[in-house]
């Protein structure tokens, strides 16, 4: 399997640039925020995100450099993404994300809250001073977005009634948005057709749908080192993600399990063991191969090269992460 880091060849410099980039974006004048935000930014992580932004950048600009608007748009990429982690991880009680601590476990909920309050804050500010007024409403919608997946995922906690047309919704709003949205600023930066610019956007919200899936499917099938949490912690906390919504309709036992919250002592392991058991987790796979190459098709309108097919290397290579 590729390493993700080794499908960005095209934008790797870029990406070390912006790896610098956001520790100086935060500042020094609040030494326990600079020092959350450079724990937050030196454990690396995959930067999709950014990589997508840079990529398509560079897809859409390959008569001339990408411009330093373009490097600022994947920056604020990175800092929307880093803040909705920050909250989600006090919202869920994680103390540790890809095994390393979060943040609200080494420095409190307080500066955790605050911390991803001032990077939203920070984000919008330099949002702003890129001075197209387009962008700046697509990526403050998905500001709201984020928080609209986090309220609607919290109210349908342990609802057995949640239709998959519902999941895709949810999915959208907290991982789709901000790689569609961004994939299509990226777009109006690079002035590109109208019809290139909505294409772009399909790509993100596709791609963004099939790694939310992916990453669902893997809180099933991977091993607790790997995923640097506990296996079934998505379901425990009542998350009920593609594999589980499919394998009701299969397993209707799962649903007391469910609805009464695994209140009994073996009632989570059951549960999974049912999940195992059920076409849930293939037909999941269904669906995030069905939206990965939905994500290939709309990449047709950009003209071949590097960074064309390092798009299409991503979009495939999530998948991948199921094998």
């Amino acid at each position: 399997m590729t390493p993700a880091t080794s499908l960005f060849t095209p934008v790797e410099a870029d990406l070390r640039l912006l790896a610098d980039n956001l520790k100086q974006l935060v500042g020094n004048r609040h030494p326990i925020l600079f020092a959350a935000a450079e724990h937050l930014f030196g454990a690396g992580g995959k930067r999709i995100r950014p990589a997508i932004v840079l990529l398509i950048s560079r897809a859409t600009m390959l008569e001339q450099d990408i411009t330093p608007r373009h490097r600022r748009l994947a920056e604020i990429t990175e800092m929307i993404h880093t803040a909705s982690l920050v909250h989600d991880d006090v919202v869920d009680e994680s103390d540790v994300r890809r095994g390393v601590p979060t943040v609200h476990s080494l420095f409190g909920n307080r500066i955790a809250i605050l911390a991803g309050d001032f990077l939203f804050a920070q984000s919008s500010w330099y949002l702003a001073n890129l001075d197209n007024l387009e962008v700046v409403k697509l990526l403050s919608e998905v500001i709201m977005d984020l928080a609209t997946g986090e309220i609607q995922q919290g109210l349908n906690r342990f609802d057995a009634g949640t239709s998959i047309e519902t999941y895709i919704e949810k999915s959208y709003y907290k991982t789709a948005s901000l790689i569609a949205n961004s994939s299509k600023a990226a777009g109006l930066l690079s002035e590109v057709s109208r019809e290139t610019v909505e294409h772009l956007y399909s790509y993100g919200r596709h791609f963004g749908i099939a790694f939310q899936i992916v990453d669902d499917i893997l809180d099933f099938t991977s091993t607790t080192d790997t995923l640097g949490k506990p296996v079934g912690s998505d379901l425990k906390s009542g998350n009920l993600t593609a594999p589980v919504l499919f394998a009701l309709a299969e397993k209707p036992s799962l649903e007391v399990l469910i609805e009464r919250e695994f209140a009994q002592e073996g009632d989570l392991e059951q549960a999974l063991a049912l999940i195992q058991d059920s076409q849930g987790i293939q037909q999941a796979r269904e669906l995030a191969a069905y939206h990965a190459k939905l994500a290939i098709e709309h990449l047709a309108v950009l003209p071949f090269s590097e960074s064309h097919q390092a798009l299409i290397n991503i979009a495939e290579y999530t998948l991948s992460r199921l094998y």
